[in-house]
């Protein structure tokens, strides 16, 4: 490998094209600069594939992006992972930090030799800090897990366990990180600081409802994985994340 891998960096948008401009601007300010941008347009209406043809046409090579209906989040962000060509691949809906986030990333994940890095993550309302995402290092069996946006994997991790898998709606996230990481067969570098503020209100937490499906799913995720006494770790991660209300209450 290079002394300095290549980053990809997938974002999945639908007719979200002022989010999706601020996205590409934080992506091109990071400091790490052997970065490729790969977006995955869900066929959007909103001007969004017109923006993204004229800002290809006047900053040749600074992303490569498609445009067309997927089957979901995770079809998408699957497209996106079949185009990537980087040593190092993660995601970015949301707001980094700040500049160096990617540089950071990098440089603990070849310091120590890792498969990938996760940190921390706030959820946000407004400038208001709702939920704050930390857990540190630990195992999935004590319900813990990493931020998924905070998470950046070597390609090879993909090539060896696969993609995300589309039959799970709200957790295919989870359950992606449940079989990489359950039996410690993928290690993490981790860094305690927060590298991604992001919208509170996604998919698994905008009702009740979805928060209940989204517990669901992940406990399928945890017997389809072969997690004895999936129970035990559904009321762990339940109590983990309503701590999360409490620290960031306290902040």
């Amino acid at each position: 490998m290079s002394t300095m891998p290549k980053v990809s960096v997938v974002t999945t948008t639908y007719n979200d094209m002022d989010n999706l401009c601020r996205i590409m601007e934080e992506v091109r300010k990071q400091t790490y600069k052997n970065i490729e941008h790969i977006i995955v347009d869900g066929g959007s209406t909103d001007g969004t594939v017109e923006m993204l043809t004229r800002l290809s046409e006047e900053q040749p090579g600074a992303f490569r992006w498609i445009s067309e209906p997927d089957d979901g989040i995770y079809d998408a962000i699957n497209k996106g992972l079949k185009l990537c060509t980087g040593d190092i691949i993660g995601t970015c809906f949301d707001h980094f930090a700040d500049e160096t986030v990617l540089a950071r990333m990098v440089e603990i994940m070849e310091l120590e030799g890792t498969d990938g890095v996760h940190g921390d993550l706030c959820y946000m309302d407004g400038d208001r800090v709702v939920r704050k995402w930390h857990q540190g290092q630990g195992h999935i069996r004590s319900g813990w897990m990493p931020g998924h946006p905070t998470l950046y994997l070597r390609k090879e991790v993909y090539d060896l366990y696969g993609y995300y898998r589309t039959d799970y709606r709200i957790s295919g996230d989870y359950e992606f990180m449940v079989r990489i990481l359950y039996k410690d067969k993928v290690k993490l570098s981790y860094i305690p600081e927060v590298l991604v503020y992001m919208s509170h209100g996604g998919t698994s937490t905008n009702s009740l409802g979805a928060y209940v499906e989204s517990m669901l799913e992940g406990h399928r995720a945890l017997k389809e994985n072969g997690v004895h006494f999936a129970w035990f770790t559904d009321l762990c991660r339940v109590f983990r994340v309503l701590s999360q209300f409490v620290t960031a209450r306290g902040e």
